[in-house]
């Protein structure tokens, strides 16, 4: 399979548009579960100017709970904060290391059962 880096939502072919959400779709299905959630927000970043930080193209994918935030729009305040955390703490052109290499291998197992 070939992969591409892509920046922007807009620069996807018709196919990589279909298999990002198919994908998604996948994903958060089973993360929802796993995380004993009833809900999930997805979410594109598409441009600095919209908050995005990471140069490429990524669909976030949020499991929700009912009362994670007392008004469900919250989310994208703790968003745009988190945001601008990793901002004061990161140089965004280096590897962003907001968690330790251990974490993320243990989150990746996890994750890699999830979905073998």
């Amino acid at each position: 399979m070939l992969m591409r880096e892509v920046k922007r939502f807009v620069d996807l072919t018709s196919d990589e548009t279909s298999d990002l959400w198919l994908t998604a779709q996948k994903v958060g299905a089973v993360l929802e579960q796993h995380h004993k959630a009833s809900s999930l927000t997805l979410t594109i970043q598409d441009g600095p100017q919209a908050g995005q930080t990471v140069p490429h193209v990524h669909v976030h994918i949020l499991p929700r709970t009912s009362g994670d935030f007392e008004e469900n729009d919250e989310i994208y305040d703790a968003l745009d904060e988190k945001e601008k955390e990793l901002k004061q703490k990161l140089d965004l052109d280096k590897e962003r290391k907001d968690r330790s290499f251990e974490e993320m291998v243990q989150e990746a197992d996890e994750y890699r059962k999830l979905f073998s």
